[in-house]
């Protein structure tokens, strides 16, 4: 998942749980639900609230099969994590439209066309520097729909405040495209100029955006957690200046409720 997604709500929860992808003392599954809010699609000056919904099954070898983090697998080496994962990252609508998660998609993409789902192989790294503080670096690559482009991303996250029942952490981001990712979500060609109105635009690979939040974890009870998080992301580089891109930053914020087997 990311930010090209309509379906992008959950974007910076989804960050942070992605990183949290270890092997686990034991087979776990965790069944959680609750609501997030973030863009209609990156660059977008419309909200949509989505449902979030986690289905996440972790065995103590390290295979996981999640809703959020896809299908893969998590370990550790000391202060070093890793995973490697299949993953959906969503596609994008021209037009309203009413699903399962909400509204998706927007008028004023009218003319631009519909991008496709992409079937994606997701990487992850991260490394404690110190106890609490860690540095990570993702890639999220296109095994379909290959013309959708790869994205990239570094980030650094640290543990504010810990105790047995809460948690407290913060994270900063930044996000990098290759051209193809760029132009798919940022470009318009000449056929997309002429139909939508919008004028032509050819955006370069590199840095596309940076993005920041804050997560609370409440655990009670054992099994029981609440988590909050709150965040927002800025469109940089050639993104910001696309002629799709009407609000450059953009808040993010999600809750939701879990519990563990």
């Amino acid at each position: 998942m990311n930010s090209s997604s309509i379906k992008a709500a959950p974007l910076l929860l989804l960050s942070l749980l992605a990183g949290r992808a270890v092997a686990a003392d034991g087979n776990v599954f965790t069944v959680g639900g609750g609501a997030a809010v973030g863009s209609r699609y990156s660059g977008s000056d419309e909200h949509v609230v989505a449902p979030v919904l986690q289905l996440d099954y972790a065995m103590a070898n390290g295979l996981f099969a999640s809703t959020m983090r896809g299908l893969g697998y998590g370990g550790r080496a000391g202060p070093l994590k890793y995973s490697a994962a299949l993953g959906v990252r969503g596609g994008r609508s021209e037009s309203d439209e009413r699903g399962i998660a909400g509204k998706t998609g927007s008028k004023r993409l009218k003319g631009m066309g519909e991008i496709k789902t992409t079937a994606t192989a997701n990487f992850g790294l991260s490394y404690a520097i110190f106890e609490r503080v860690e540095v990570s670096a993702r890639a999220e690559l296109p095994l379909s729909q290959r013309d959708n482009g790869a994205s990239f991303g570094v980030g650094i996250t640290g543990q504010l405040y810990q105790t047995p029942g809460d948690s407290i952490s913060v994270s900063l981001g930044a996000n990098f495209a290759d051209s193809k990712y760029a132009r798919t979500y940022y470009g318009v060609n000449a056929v997309q100029s002429q139909s939508s109105g919008y004028r032509q635009f050819t955006p370069k690979s590199g840095l596309y955006g940076v993005d920041a939040g804050i997560s609370w974890t409440h655990t009670f009870q054992g099994k029981w957690s609440l988590t909050g998080m709150a965040g927002a992301s800025s469109l940089s580089g050639d993104a910001g200046k696309s002629p799709l891109t009407r609000k450059k930053t953009a808040p993010t914020a999600a809750i939701y409720v879990s519990r563990s087997f």
